[in-house]
């Protein structure tokens, strides 16, 4: 069995669609227990006694942890595959999540948040199992859709939390001991998807590693070790060059999933959660507009090749750092969700552009590749993190990283590829083309597809 050709949405007949589903599901879960305190801070920070120090040390605690878990993680999916890689991170990750429940001080809850952050490299895994899951007509589409609707779970819990915290207040529990049991909502739910992910999912078209390499059967990595794909990885430039945009653009979504909710209260005085509903707005773009990256990099590849794509991202990001520029003037809180809206669209479109390119820049270090650019995105977290702790202003940390997504916009146009690396995409390009056209024309009712285009 080859990588798929076609993305058959409403499919779970084979391997490949099996993972393409679970993949973002498991995400998405990831997502939602990795900002489930994000929206809740404003009742935490009462509790605790919060100073503005404080709450940005959080802040970067929550993404901090998750540099080193997605560098490490890439090179384990190539080693160990993704199916074992994911069902143990989901497992080990309910642990804090659940576990911060417990904690009755600023360290104890800082140190939690801070090993809840190791969730966050699930999103390698999502990336990498599609990508040895989809041939190259899709991938970009197939790596936006799962990443983009992985991701929307950092929206919804900005609007859930609240409100399953409210409910449980509204039984009588205070709310002391309300946000503590929110809390085991996303823990339980990691529990669950660990045993599907484990149950119903394999590392790649012909199966698992593990089975693979004992008939002797070579993978794209071969039998280089962790530490071998990672170094190859790190040696090549064009993987630095997306370090930097993706932390330009993941970076900021992360930032904006950990602050938002507190700045609508703050600056423009609103409730719990309707500020909870305003910073899931932007949250919640994830479910199309990541996608929408990724498809437009693949039609724009069909078009004019690999170089692009690159150009593409080079666009979104240019967009992204205006619209942050603005979204910092604003001073209603009607004109601020129309600005992060705006900035937000591009913010998504580039995180899926950025992720449409990973899969071409080194397939023998792939693992290597999605865990250093998934890494700058918690790197451009972390740093997002620091200015607001140097400046003490929300609203000024956002004019200062709209200027430095204007200025690492350009790392998106120096990624270019040679011509041999361009004719061999392209070769496997057009084989992926050829096996999907013979498969349409040997299947007389298609199933309904996305993305792709032959």
């Amino acid at each position: 069995m080859s990588k798929a050709t076609k993305i058959n949405l409403f499919s779970l007949r084979t391997p490949q669609m099996r993972a393409f589903h679970l993949s973002w599901f498991a995400f998405f879960i990831c997502f939602f227990a990795w900002f489930a305190a994000a929206p809740l801070m404003p009742v935490i920070k009462g509790e605790f006694g919060l100073s503005k120090d404080q709450i940005a040390n959080i802040t970067i605690a929550a993404v901090a942890a998750t540099i080193f878990g997605r560098l490490l993680i890439g090179p384990l999916c190539d080693r160990y595959g993704p199916r074992l890689v994911y069902t143990c991170l989901l497992g080990l990750g309910a642990l804090p999540v659940m576990g911060i429940a417990l904690v009755h001080s600023y360290t104890g809850f800082l140190i939690l948040r801070l090993l809840i952050g190791i969730v966050g490299a699930s999103f390698v895994i999502t990336q990498y199992h599609t990508s040895v899951m989809f041939a190259p007509n899709v991938v970009g589409t197939a790596n936006a859709a799962t990443a983009g609707w992985g991701n929307s779970g950092g929206g919804v819990t900005q609007s859930v939390m609240p409100m399953v915290f409210t409910l449980i207040v509204g039984f009588g529990v205070g709310e002391a001991f309300g946000w503590r049991l929110a809390m085991l909502v996303p823990g339980v739910a990691m529990l669950i998807t660990a045993w599907l992910y484990w149950r119903y999912t394999q590392d790649c078209p012909l199966g698992n590693y593990k089975d693979l390499r004992a008939q002797g059967v070579e993978l794209d990595s071969g039998k280089a070790s962790g530490w071998q794909v990672f170094r190859t990885a790190a040696s090549n430039y064009r993987v630095w060059m997306l370090f930097v945009t993706y932390g330009c653009c993941f970076g900021i979504e992360l930032f904006v999933h950990g602050v938002a909710a507190s700045y609508y209260v703050d600056r423009y005085g609103l409730d719990l959660e309707h500020a909870g509903m305003a910073a899931g707005s932007f949250g919640l773009l994830a479910l199309f507009a990541r996608a929408i990256g990724g498809i437009i990099s693949d039609r724009v590849a069909r078009i004019k090749g690999l170089d692009a794509r690159a150009l593409l991202l080079f666009v979104l990001m240019l967009g992204e750092g205006i619209g942050l520029l603005w979204f910092s003037t604003t001073d209603t809180a009607t004109m601020a969700v129309v600005a992060m809206v705006s900035f937000g669209l591009c913010t998504h479109m580039a995180c899926g552009s950025t992720y449409a390119l990973v899969p071409f820049i080194d397939r023998k270090s792939l693992g290597g590749v999605a865990g250093i650019v998934g890494a700058g995105g918690n790197v451009g977290a972390v740093a997002a993190g620091f200015v607001l702790k140097s400046t003490g202003s929300v609203q000024h940390t956002f004019a200062l990283l709209g200027g430095f997504v204007v200025i690492a916009s350009l790392c998106a146009i120096a990624v270019r590829f040679s011509k041999e690396h361009k004719d061999s995409e392209e070769k496997l390009y057009q084989e992926a083309v050829a096996q999907r056209a013979s498969a349409a024309s040997a299947e007389p009712q298609p199933s309904a597809a996305l993305g792709g285009t032959g």
